[in-house]
């Protein structure tokens, strides 16, 4: 009897002078802690789902195939030509035809090395097959579905005599330099919300290429829908990563350096479980390979090139709206310039910085889909890909997204026209020259200042 008054005297001082006001508090914070601890393990169920769907020995279950669209920029998808595949030493081991979308598919008796002939002469009267020839040797892996890809050319004008090569490498380093803007804003952001910089950030851009390249050949998935859950993928990882890692560090109180080191590993371990799941093999999606150059005049690009451009810029113009317009974009900015006072303002800086994953992540695997048009999809893609965003986002301005913008675009001209003077191979190096110039000059960055805009 004497030990149930001091339990009760122990209990008051943590009270509120108000006990409506500390018991709405503590069911607040105690239900937000619920709803957090709910997202954390539906977020692990789904991720943990999504790695298993794309292991190849369960994504393939249906067993080897050579699969692979022929298509030309003018005729667009060629129904009806006949693939035929054999062993390497001639003997037939089946045979198909492509769909009214150009699709083939033949299966194989299993892994292996394979001889695939495209027959010419089911071909349309104005297509034929490049110089690359009509036969194509792959090797098939275990439950795998190769994709094997025709150069065919449709007749089109396109040989490129009257472009002029600066004006072809400025439009094409545009077009690299918005891929690398679309994946380094969210570095950007999570450099400006939380001081963090992610060396694993990387990675997010090799997830949304692989989870598509695996949805597009493997599922079937047209490349516009598998990029759909792609990007959806990509910002669920971003939230799972801030849920499961990040913010229970900040709470332990772990320094910058400490959480620069563990991006880094973070950044290894993520890059190694991608090769064991992929493998080392470089591969294109299925759709969008076979395509011919259009000629604009002084420049020539592939469809693909220029809807990457068009969809590059709507998603960056719809970004820097958002962070303008929106109540969310506003408290992202007010939490990037100063995250005490905006705390202290009322925006819930937590929920902010969830916000500022998700879309980060999200934006990343888009980018990393955009740069697998272009070039083949490969284990280690994204972390290839770090250093120029690095350059870019601190060129423009350490925590601001419009200087990621300006400095990750600057950083893609320099770079591509700057195969003017230097060999190809060596052209990466140009970009971080010049950001090497631009912190002598100007160390903050194109727009970093005392007050950011965005």
């Amino acid at each position: 009897m004497t030990h149930a008054p001091s339990r009760v005297r122990r209990e008051d001082p943590r009270r509120t002078s108000s006990p409506s006001a500390g018991q709405t508090g503590t069911s607040g914070h105690r239900s937000s802690r619920h709803r957090y601890t709910v997202l954390r393990l539906l977020l692990v169920t789904f991720f943990g789902l999504a790695i298993a769907a794309l292991t190849p020995g369960v994504a393939s279950a249906a067993g080897e195939q050579v699969r692979g669209t022929l298509t030309t920029g003018a005729t667009g998808p060629i129904a009806g030509v006949t693939i035929t595949v054999e062993t390497p030493d001639g003997q037939e081991v089946g045979e198909g035809e492509t769909d009214e979308r150009g699709r083939f598919s033949v299966p194989v008796p299993g892994p292996g090395e394979y001889v695939v002939t495209l027959d010419t002469d089911s071909l349309p009267e104005n297509v034929t097959v490049g110089g690359a020839g009509d036969t194509r040797t792959v090797t098939v892996e275990p439950n795998g579905r190769e994709p094997v890809n025709f150069g065919l050319s449709d007749g089109q004008r396109g040989s490129g005599s009257d472009r002029i090569l600066a004006v072809q490498l400025f439009v094409d380093g545009l077009r690299f330099g918005l891929l690398i803007a679309i994946s380094a804003v969210g570095l950007s952001l999570i450099f400006g919300t939380t001081g963090l910089t992610n060396f694993a950030h990387g990675e997010l851009v090799t997830i949304g290429a692989i989870v598509a390249f695996y949805l597009n050949v493997d599922a079937d998935i047209p490349l516009l829908g598998a990029a759909v859950i792609a990007v959806v993928i990509g910002g669920l990882v971003g939230a799972l990563n801030e849920l499961a890692l990040w913010r229970p560090l900040r709470r332990r109180g772990t320094g910058l350096v400490a959480a620069l080191v563990v991006s880094i590993g973070l950044s290894l371990a993520v890059r190694y479980l991608i090769q064991t799941v992929y493998g080392g093999r470089s591969n294109p999606y299925e759709d969008y390979q076979s395509q011919r150059a259009r000629d604009y005049g002084a420049f020539a690009l592939t469809d693909r090139d220029l809807y990457s451009i068009i969809i590059s810029l709507v998603v960056l113009v719809a970004v820097a709206l958002m962070l303008q317009r929106t109540r969310i974009g506003k408290a992202m900015r007010a939490v990037a310039d100063n995250r005490d006072l905006a705390a202290s303002s009322g925006i819930d800086v937590n929920r902010v910085i969830l916000i500022v994953w998700v879309m980060g992540g999200a934006l990343a695997a888009l980018g990393g889909v955009l740069l697998g048009l272009s070039d083949q999809i490969q284990w280690d893609m994204g972390f290839r890909l770090l250093l120029l965003m690095f350059a870019g986002v601190t060129l423009g301005g350490l925590g601001t997204a419009y200087g990621a913008l300006v400095g990750s675009i600057i950083v893609g001209v320099f770079v591509q026209m700057s195969t003017l003077v230097i060999r190809d191979d060596v052209k990466y190096v140009g970009g971080l020259l010049l950001l090497i110039l631009i912190l002598v000059v100007r160390p903050q960055g194109i727009l970093g200042s005392r007050s950011r805009v965005g």
